[in-house]
């Protein structure tokens, strides 16, 4: 086949009929999943914590400018390469630099976003599965009456036992297998119809108890209070770098359900619902999560151990602690799910058009890698921890590898790709913003103002500055 005629075959919308391989119903649909990628793990402890420590409102307000600058732009160009191809991230690169006259080393690029979510979603799980494992321990009673030795013994204690931590991440990954190999309506867009309304419901019931105790004011004040004073330039570079990585950006997830989203639908519109249910996640988790730490008197900026170790002492402190713990531990394993869910499509779409094999089929050769792989994370914390590699363990090596180098270029190199190759005819086209006005804006921003800042995230994250 001829350069032209994978052009001509594969431009725009009209590549590849929707039915071969699945679309979303609606916007809606797609709303949901891209949110429900977007919102993880990090959006219920980092998100809040960040904004606390570095200004409160005034954080907020410059993280939203790093979100424009950086996350929307994103997310809108690789949900329209997605689409432009009706294909998994490595042929939508390839047909794209095609249609662009550029060499096909570019579909290389596509094929790092696949590996870059399958990396990811073989640690992912693991750690996911570490909040449902605290479902049982919360709904049972556990916490009541733990102290900060006690709660740090029971993580340890989960951490030191590979058969736990292998059955809990396990069973997360078996349940996203089982939700993709479904199909995209039947699988995706029904589970996510069902999950994303229900980790809203239950963070809204979270927040709902929040307010009823009195230091709800205080955690209003810690998150929102505008205090320039504590705006420093590292506070800029940690609200570049959240605004990066909070909405599954360079992991293939966003490209490959844009090449399930109808045509007609405007990507530039739904990229900015996208970002700001994300933010508002992000915020509600901390009006949930702060009024019971600053009542136990607990450290707000504890990281992951804000999750596993504080909020234990706060829920087996608290009136119904059982209760709102159990639901929270619920709220935090659907929102991993809903994340595992879109790592793991990449590599499902790309295993079933580049090998023609069934969706089953892949689904299954899939999750025996990311079994076996996570292996290696599982036994990061036990059996294997004395192995390193450049001083890491294995899960601390995935967790550099993709975070620090895989991310930040795979989203540098999109962004050039997309402003430098592709062109503004193309890009404008699929974009879908409607003003003429506003798109030369956009573009100029997108062409010199997002790559450099897209750099700036790269180099900090080495920790180069």
């Amino acid at each position: 086949m001829t350069q032209e005629s994978l052009v001509s075959g594969h431009a725009g919308d009209a590549s590849r009929p929707a039915d071969a391989r699945g679309q979303w119903s609606s916007r809606w649909a797609f709303f949901l999943a891209a949110t429900g990628s977007a919102v993880g793990l990090g959006n219920i402890w980092k998100f809040p914590y960040i904004t606390g420590e570095n200004g409160g409102g005034a954080f907020v307000l410059v993280y939203l400018g790093c979100i424009l600058v950086i996350g929307i732009p994103l997310l809108m160009l690789e949900v329209m390469l997605g689409r432009r191809a009706r294909a998994n991230p490595e042929q939508a690169m390839n047909l794209a630099a095609l249609d662009a006259g550029a060499g096909r080393h570019w579909r290389r690029l596509g094929s790092m976003a696949v590996l870059t979510g399958f990396l990811i979603l073989s640690f992912y799980t693991l750690v996911a599965g570490w909040a449902v494992a605290y479902v049982p321990d919360a709904l049972a009673g556990r916490f009541a009456g733990i102290d900060g030795k006690a709660s740090e013994a029971l993580f340890n204690g989960l951490l030191a036992n590979p058969l736990k931590l292998l059955a809990y991440g396990s069973a997360v990954l078996l349940a996203t297998l089982l939700i993709v190999a479904l199909g995209v309506q039947k699988g995706l867009e029904r589970s996510l119809r069902f999950l994303m309304p229900g980790l809203f419901l239950l963070l809204l019931v979270l927040v709902g108890y929040a307010a009823t105790t009195e230091h709800f004011g205080t955690a209003v004040h810690f998150l929102f209070d505008f205090d320039f004073s504590k705006l420093t330039g590292q506070s800029v570079l940690i609200a570049l770098g959240h605004s990066f990585f909070t909405l599954s950006l360079a992991s293939g997830a966003m490209m490959v359900y844009g090449s399930y989203l109808p045509a007609g639908t405007s990507i530039a519109r739904t990229s900015i619902m996208v970002a700001i249910a994300d933010t508002s996640v992000a915020l509600l988790a901390g009006l949930a999560i702060f009024p019971l730490v600053f009542a136990n008197g607990l450290e707000p900026g504890s990281g992951p151990g804000l999750i596993f170790v504080t909020l234990p002492i706060a829920f087996g402190q608290m009136p119904l602690g059982s209760l709102v713990g159990g639901l929270f531990f619920v709220m935090l394993a659907i929102a991993a799910l809903t994340s595992a869910i879109s790592l793991s499509e990449p590599t499902i779409a790309w295993l079933t058009e580049r090998f023609g094999i069934g969706r089953v089929k892949a689904v299954l050769l899939s999750g025996l890698g990311l079994w076996v792989l996570g292996l290696g994370s599982v036994f990061s914390f036990n059996l294997g921890a004395e192995y390193t590699l450049f001083g890491k363990t294995f899960f601390d090596a995935l967790d550099y590898l993709t975070a620090n180098l895989l991310m930040p270029v795979g989203g540098l190199l999109t962004v050039l790709f997309c402003g430098w190759v592709l062109g503004r005819a193309k890009v404008e086209e699929g974009v879908g913003i409607a003003s003429p006005a506003l798109f030369r804006l956009w573009w100029q921003m997108l062409c010199y103002v997002t790559p450099l800042c897209i750099l700036v995230v790269f180099l900090h994250s080495l920790g180069l500055f």
